[in-house]
């Protein structure tokens, strides 16, 4: 949320920045939208004029949305223009863009360049969305179908489809979702019957499988396939599980669509006996004086003290049982735990150190678990790269404190030109100060581990 007593003007003491007053209209709004007067006559409102301000606010979020594509679609062309000048190439143009407009934003970089796509369109091809958003008849996400529904679209055929939709204003009024899309597929169809062919060329591309953290230490493994593909994996899924329950199975249908898909995934003959090796982040007390203090696995994120004592008992007792209960050369464990303490003072982990400009696997595992998802803030890409913060041809070491996860996205932005990364001593955690081209600073702290 805005902070009522914050300066949103650009900093003035850097190269480079504007020379903006230290307060605007803006600001001036924010403060009052948020000030004891404003709650006083929210309160006092009659039920008729709560839902006015209801649908003004919603006509002013409109507006300002509209007002950051002008903005960040004028900041992408003012980038450009300089990298024109400097020589940069084609290629390299707009770099870091994106990265600085999720920044402001307070969004992922991930996000940030969808946000920039989408404030390009509008403000370059489709005048008419930009026109209603602006004046709150169409909210931000009915402009973002509008911008995605189009997109394969020659920038002509999508001024078109912009101009029959969106020009029509009292048209929109009332159109749900649903109906918006069936509107704009209706014309883009009848306008370029080869449209949906790209469409589906396009939906293939972007084929995809993600693993996200569900509730009560479960995940949600979610694949985005080709229809064919997907209803065929369903439809095998499905069979496997009514031939077992036909044959006696006592689990439920998905639980064995379940494990029968984790089976097929990795091999195994049970679902259960998963080889992994799981970085578990606990502190002694949790481990061993049954301590409340929730734990953290690397991929999942925080656990109950509970589930992490069960975990580490567990693969105790597997390993116990695999040595004891089987002849001949005894076989690993299914479950290995690497188990790392947090000091007891400032819940840093111990520090590793190499000489080498590649990170050895011990210290990048180390860097994982103590920087979780990349550092960037309001980034939660998983860590694909580690990233030395002074650079290693200017001599920064390949250490823990000189080391931060990026994803690969994150990385590759910070690489152009007038980015600058420095550590920050602090006795706590790990915490690193980003500058961007424009001068403004963020500051991005690794995440608390158990015991802090």
């Amino acid at each position: 949320m805005f902070e009522s007593n914050r300066d949103y003007s650009l900093p003035v003491d850097g190269a480079g920045c504007g020379d903006e007053p230290s307060s605007s209209p803006v600001t001036t709004w924010i403060a009052e939208l948020s000030s004891g007067q404003a709650l006083k006559d929210v309160a006092a409102d009659t039920d008729a004029g709560l839902i006015n301000r209801l649908r003004v606010l919603e006509e002013l979020k409109a507006a300002a949305a509209a007002a950051q594509v002008r903005v960040a679609a004028a900041f992408d062309a003012s980038v450009r223009a300089k990298d024109v000048r400097s020589g940069i190439p084609e290629e390299h143009q707009g770099r870091g863009v994106a990265a600085q407009i999720a920044l402001a934003r307070r969004e992922s970089p991930a996000r940030g360049g969808r946000i920039l796509g989408f404030s390009k369109a509008l403000a370059h091809e489709m005048p008419c969305t930009l026109r209603a958003l602006s004046e709150g008849r169409l909210n931000e996400w009915r402009a973002t179908l509008l911008v995605r529904e189009t997109a394969c679209l020659s920038v002509s055929d999508r001024r078109l489809v912009d101009r029959e939709v969106a020009g029509d204003v009292a048209g929109l009024e009332g159109l749900g979702d649903g109906r918006l899309i069936g509107r704009i597929r209706k014309l883009t169809y009848r306008i370029d019957q080869e449209a949906l062919v790209r469409r589906a060329a396009k939906a293939q591309v972007d084929r995809y499988v993600s693993c996200r953290p569900a509730p009560d230490t479960m995940t949600y493994l979610t694949g985005l396939l080709p229809v064919a593909q997907g209803v065929a994996v369903f439809a095998a899924l499905s069979r496997e599980a009514d031939s077992l329950r036909a044959r006696g199975d006592e689990r439920g249908r998905g639980q064995i669509m379940a494990d029968t898909l984790v089976e097929r995934i990795t091999g195994l003959t049970q679902a259960d006996r998963v080889p992994l090796e799981v970085q578990l982040v606990m502190t002694d007390r949790t481990l061993l004086a049954g301590a409340e203090e929730p734990a953290y696995l690397q991929g999942y994120g925080v656990v109950p003290a509970m589930w992490a004592r069960d975990a580490v008992r567990k693969a105790g007792h597997e390993e116990r049982t695999e040595r004891t209960s089987r002849r001949g050369a005894p076989e690993a464990p299914d479950l290995w735990l690497r188990r790392l303490y947090t000091a007891p003072t400032s819940g840093e982990l111990i520090g590793m150190d190499s000489k080498a400009r590649f990170v050895p696997e011990a210290l990048s595992r180390f860097i994982s678990t103590r920087d979780q998802t990349c550092r960037t803030p309001w980034c939660n890409a998983p860590i694909r790269h580690r990233d030395h913060i002074r650079p290693h041809r200017l001599g920064g070491r390949t250490s823990g404190d000189n080391l931060q996860g990026l994803c690969e996205a994150c990385n590759h932005a910070k690489e152009a030109a007038g980015w600058r990364a420095e550590g920050v001593d602090n006795p706590d955690r790990h915490t690193v100060r980003i500058t961007t081209p424009t001068w403004h600073t963020y500051q991005s702290t690794a995440p608390p581990l158990p015991g802090t």
